[in-house]
């Protein structure tokens, strides 16, 4: 698969918000595999603000924490099951390893991982990667991974069109 040429400049928060609501609302749930999604970017570039709302959108009721202390946090979405990752802390392998991620790999289940860049290469290979960067404000780069992540990627786009900023 191939990375898409273009990015989301995200003016606020809100932005943000919206960008995570959009995949939220698209999520390629099926009866046949995880799905997953990695969060890149500096500390302050919107992940979490991201990640919060694309639970939210994908149906998560109770209020979403920020996994930053306890690595991980698992929300239950009807028969479907959200896990929200937070490798920041993250001290090697071992540690990953101990999370039980791959208990996880099942079908209608979404994984979602702030900090990728910590757990790999042991990570399985995201359907999409957004890499969020703070240039005269935020800018959210994608690439999708699979073909989940190319139709994953393509329902947000046509919700929230791509800018041509190179």
């Amino acid at each position: 698969m191939s990375a898409t040429s273009g990015a989301w400049m995200l003016a606020d928060a809100r932005a943000t918000q919206q960008l995570g609501e959009s995949f939220g609302r698209h999520c390629p749930w099926t009866n046949d595999a995880a799905r997953s999604l990695f969060l890149s970017g500096e500390l302050g570039a919107g992940k979490t603000t991201l990640a919060a709302a694309l639970l939210a959108a994908a149906g998560v009721r109770e209020p979403v924490r920020s996994p930053s202390y306890a690595l991980i946090e698992i929300y239950g979405i009807g028969s479907r099951l959200a896990v929200h990752v937070d490798l920041y802390r993250l001290r090697g392998a071992a540690e990953l390893e101990q999370l039980g991620l791959r208990d996880y790999l099942q079908p209608e289940t979404l994984l979602l991982i702030e900090w990728p860049e910590h757990g790999e290469p042991e990570l399985p290979q995201p359907d999409l990667w957004l890499h969020l960067a703070i240039a005269e404000g935020r800018v959210c780069r994608p690439q999708a991974l699979s073909a989940a992540g190319e139709a994953w990627l393509a329902a947000a786009c046509r919700e929230i069109p791509l800018s041509d900023i190179g």
